[in-house]
């Protein structure tokens, strides 16, 4: 905002001199007129469509990663799918746009973890970031621990950690951890699909790879694996490699698109080579191209038949294409084509080659 300054001051002014003074206080001379002080401008946001899969650093939190991708997009909207602790590292698939439709498909979908066990103690965070509640001078062998692991494989019930984002009556659990209560967390099921010991590097550290279903927390699988070996421990270290479709190869590191976002504002790159497509989320789902008349009422919300040997004759979700780009979500029943979530992709979108990548 332009600061503008008044050509002389009102104090001493006689009566005459307020009369004659100029009606517009901001004149210049020579009859030019100076332009009256704006409001500030809200900030203009870019339209930008798809994913970007942050390769988180350890010690940022997943709403700060939002904060910055926001920042250097932006963008109007944006979203994660999936928390990732402040001390954990890898996998925060991050959504722009209408790409933010789509989160579900990603949150539902299975991830997999690398993590290290330290042992001998348990803490009250399940982390090395909290305070020490038990410890044990008893170590596990590989050949224990190795016995132990089909106890936590498939669906089990696990009770949460006491800081978690679990809400009761209103409140985090994290919260009322925090304020000293200890909060009385049920059991639930969770799926866990595999676990593996890949490395004991001292007898101090074992360290795992998991695959798992949504609600899992590997805190609480560190927590209950040593209370089972009557050893006690907790998570040292600990990286998602995998939501969803998503996978260390499409991670970028946060230096590493700073550095592209600087390049693109100087002309030298383009901020679509950046994002993944909208439709990388719908890996799992069916794809279903139509025609342009049949695009034009799905994208003013109106169902339509398909006709023909070509319609399908499967039912449930679909996403729909026309000319190879992504228009809808849609249900499909007995040859009549719903439309659920209707995508308007103006404005930036991935670039060809991650396109082609998909």
């Amino acid at each position: 905002m332009t600061t503008m300054t008044s050509p002389g001051t009102l104090h001493g002014m006689q009566n005459d001199e307020l009369h004659n003074a100029p009606e517009n206080k901001f004149s210049a001379p020579d009859g030019e007129r100076k332009p009256r002080p704006n409001k500030q401008q809200k900030r203009v946001r870019n339209d930008v469509h798809g994913w970007v899969v942050l390769d988180k650093p350890v010690g940022m939190t997943s709403t700060h990663a939002v904060a910055v991708l926001k920042r250097l997009f932006n963008a109007k909207r944006v979203g994660h799918a999936g928390t990732l602790d402040p001390l954990a590292s890898g996998g925060l698939p991050i959504a722009l746009g209408e790409a933010t439709k789509t989160v579900p498909y990603v949150m539902d979908g299975r991830k997999r973890y690398r993590f290290t066990v330290r042992w001998g103690e348990e803490r009250d965070t399940d982390d090395v970031e909290g305070q020490p509640t038990r410890t044990s001078e008893a170590r596990p062998t590989v050949e224990e621990i190795e016995a132990l692991l089909p106890r936590f494989t498939g669906v089990i019930e696990q009770v949460p950690p006491q800081f978690s984002a679990i809400k009761i009556q209103g409140e985090r659990a994290y919260d009322l951890a925090r304020d000293g209560e200890t909060v009385d967390l049920k059991a639930r099921p969770v799926e866990i699909y595999e676990l593996v010991l890949t490395e004991q590097p001292d007898r101090d550290h074992s360290v795992f790879e998991a695959e798992c279903g949504k609600g899992t927390y590997v805190r609480a699988l560190a927590r209950d694996m040593g209370r089972l070996l009557g050893c006690f421990g907790h998570i040292s270290a600990l990286r998602r490699t995998q939501c969803g479709p998503f996978d260390e190869n499409d991670m970028i590191p946060l230096a590493e698109l700073e550095g592209l976002c600087d390049r693109a504002a100087s002309g030298e790159g383009s901020l679509a080579d950046a994002l993944l497509p909208v439709e990388t989320a719908l890996d799992d789902i069916p794809a279903l191209a139509v025609t342009r008349a049949d695009a034009a009422r799905l994208a003013r919300g109106q169902a339509v038949l398909l006709r023909g040997r070509d319609a399908p004759h499967f039912s449930g979700t679909v996403y729909v294409t026309v000319g190879g780009r992504l228009l809808a979500l849609a249900e499909q029943d007995h040859g009549e084509l719903i439309p659920k979530r209707v995508f308007n992709l103006t404005g930036l979108t991935a670039s060809a080659g991650r396109n082609e990548g998909v």
